[in-house]
């Protein structure tokens, strides 16, 4: 095999713990044909029955497929989703879940990346994300910093906080791959405060320029500001409408081997950041029914949970 059949070996086989005769869809698009090529070609020597869809690209993190392709979710064992745009936060992800799929989710990723952090100990970042998770299951309100000028203050009490470990074992289960990351909805409404975003910005890329500066009022996002990025990531924001303007989550990044590369799907698991993201929160629990997702990576972060130190300029404490 070589490195990129590897690397779908690893999603397939470690993963979503591919079993012999299972049913696989693999839906991707053009722009990730060759990563979907070689995951259908992987599950063949094992599934029981192989589907390949191929989609256009969606314009933005959490559009829904087509409704062919949400129902034929919605009739396997596995679905796995290289595509260029996240179906991670769509309704068509979570009645898959419901129906048992196990679903795993590749936004944005591309060979390079595939490659290199598939390699990652998944094991020893499932244990990282499952302490990480158990902190922010039980506080009651998490505080971020950042150098660039991030405050904020997220109420979090009584909030189910979600363990992405890579590990997509079990019927009706889904996460991003690569993965590493404990994540929760801030409570609806509440979150107050300032997000600099200085890492990178889902359909943005790599802040590269002035950072984006997004201001947290009652849980929305009432203000967007800095330099040419952050107006283009506004327009895209007031394209959607009101609801894209929702706090929807809160992130920790657990993977050591993942990078900022202006790729999201690797860049919010990138081991001491945070991330932030504006728009759909069903997938969390929450009430905020959008086709948009879109997350923020901090650079530096010092988050602290009910006082607690979990992550101190960047550097992980717990």
């Amino acid at each position: 095999m070589n490195p990129l059949h590897n690397a779908a070996r690893t999603v397939l086989m470690d993963c979503m713990a591919l079993k012999n005769g299972e049913s696989v869809l693999v839906v991707t698009d053009p722009l990730r044909r060759g990563i979907g090529e070689a995951l259908r070609e992987v599950a063949a020597a094992v599934a029981g029955e192989v589907m390949y869809m191929e989609m256009n690209a969606r314009d933005v993190n959490g559009a829904e497929p087509p409704a062919a392709v949400a129902t034929a979710m919605c009739q396997v064992d596995v679905v796995i989703c290289p595509t260029t745009t996240s179906l991670t936060h769509t309704k068509a992800r979570r009645d898959a879940c419901a129906a048992g799929a196990r679903v795993g989710t590749m936004p944005g990723i591309t060979e390079e990346i595939m490659i290199r952090t598939m390699q990652a100990d998944y094991h020893a970042i499932a244990e990282r994300t499952h302490r990480i998770a158990a902190i922010l299951g039980k506080g009651r309100e998490a505080h971020v910093t950042t150098p660039a000028g991030t405050d904020i203050r997220l109420p979090i009490g009584d909030i189910h906080a979600i363990p992405s470990t890579g590990m997509v074992t079990e019927a009706g289960k889904y996460g991003n791959l690569p993965s590493g990351e404990a994540y929760l909805m801030p409570r609806e409404g509440e979150s107050e405060g300032v997000i600099v975003v200085d890492g990178s910005l889902a359909g943005i890329g790599i802040i590269t320029g002035e950072p984006v500066r997004i201001v947290i009022k009652k849980g929305m996002a009432v203000a967007i500001e800095g330099g040419e990025q952050a107006k283009k990531f506004e327009q895209i924001v007031n394209g959607v409408g009101q609801k894209a303007r929702n706090l929807a989550e809160l992130g920790v990044g657990t993977n050591d081997r993942a990078e900022i590369n202006g790729t999201i799907l690797e860049d919010e698991k990138v081991m001491g950041t945070v991330h932030l993201a504006l728009g759909n929160n069903m997938s969390m629990g929450g009430t905020c029914d959008v086709g948009f997702h879109v997350d923020g990576v901090l650079r530096h972060p010092t988050l602290t949970v009910d006082g607690e130190i979990i992550l101190k300029d960047g550097k992980m404490l717990m």
